[in-house]
């Protein structure tokens, strides 16, 4: 039964809420919030988005377009460019960049190939990235960063440093809720739910980026391939870079990488003894793209160096 899963000192209100997540038809409610946020609904977009601007208090002053008029569809706003200079990308060469605006839940070393998820849960590395031990291995013993994307925040991501991509992998599941209140209550959430996990190589070891999927996400997207879901699919899938007729990907420090349309979680994974997080960084620091994230450790810089 669903109810086994959840925390026993959780209150009776958040299991009801839990529960309900498990019952409840994720997919097809997705998809159909998904189609209602791509249209183009005149006076009710711009109606829904001034609602959705003052429920959640959004700072409309650091986007391009500052108006609700400003936006054909509520997808149009959610995904909203920031005004030029609204975030500042560290410039050290030695250092990593938050890739978001938004919180981390857990952050940290993988060990005996297990993330974090909250207190009591943990999850498989191996899993969160599709389920082949090959794509795991250069993470083992790495560390890892989860970054919550409330609503209110700026939904673009971009890269921590700069990278050449090598993969892309989209692995279908489940589309629970990932705010605090499921990721302390439903096991394996970031490895169960539909994810999009993207591998690159860079100067001081492999980094993969995971764009998790959630209930109500109407998209993921990426800025090599457009969309990757929907539509969800049943099987995974891989692509490979550079491809054929493709050149390779290669991104800067602070460059766009992708985007949700509605909220959701980034997970980063950093090979072993490639970087060490920020001190005082932990749950429940809030994040700002362009921001000290990491610095890379000695050993990586003397390996790139050779």
């Amino acid at each position: 039964m669903p109810s086994e899963n959840i925390s026993t000192s959780t209150k009776l209100s958040d299991k009801i809420k839990i529960a309900l997540q498990y019952a409840m038809p994720k997919h097809a409610i997705s998809r159909l919030v998904g189609k209602l946020a791509a249209a183009k609904m005149g006076w009710l977009t711009t109606k829904l988005i001034d609602i959705f601007i003052k429920a959640y208090n959004i700072n409309m002053n650091e986007a391009k377009l500052k108006k609700a008029n400003d936006f054909d569809t509520f997808n149009d706003f959610f995904t909203r460019e920031l005004e030029d200079g609204a975030r500042t990308i560290d410039s050290d060469a030695n250092t990593l960049c938050y890739p978001v605006d938004g919180a981390i839940s857990q952050q940290g070393d993988i060990v005996e190939g297990k993330l974090i998820q909250a207190k009591g849960f943990d999850y498989s590395l191996t899993s969160l990235l599709g389920g082949d031990a090959r794509t795991a291995a250069p993470f083992q013993k790495g560390k890892f960063s989860c970054i919550y994307l409330a609503p209110k925040d700026y939904h673009r991501i971009h890269m921590p440093m700069a990278a050449t991509l090598r993969e892309m992998i989209y692995v279908p599941g489940e589309l629970f809720s990932v705010n605090p209140l499921t990721a302390n209550n439903v096991p394996d959430l970031f490895a169960r739910n539909e994810r999009v996990v993207t591998i690159f190589d860079t100067e001081h070891g492999a980094l993969a980026m995971v764009l998790v999927g959630a209930t109500i996400v109407a998209s993921i997207e990426t800025t090599w391939a457009g969309t990757i879901t929907p539509p969800a699919g049943k099987d995974i899938f891989r692509w490979q870079y550079p491809a054929k007729g493709v050149d390779a990907i290669k991104f800067n420090k602070g460059d766009e990488m992708g985007r949700f349309k509605l909220g959701s979680t980034v997970v980063s994974v950093f090979a072993q003894n490639m970087v060490d997080f920020t001190p005082d960084a932990g749950p429940e620091t809030v994040t700002r793209l362009g921001e000290l994230y990491a610095t890379l450790t000695a050993e990586s810089v003397s390996e790139a160096a050779e």
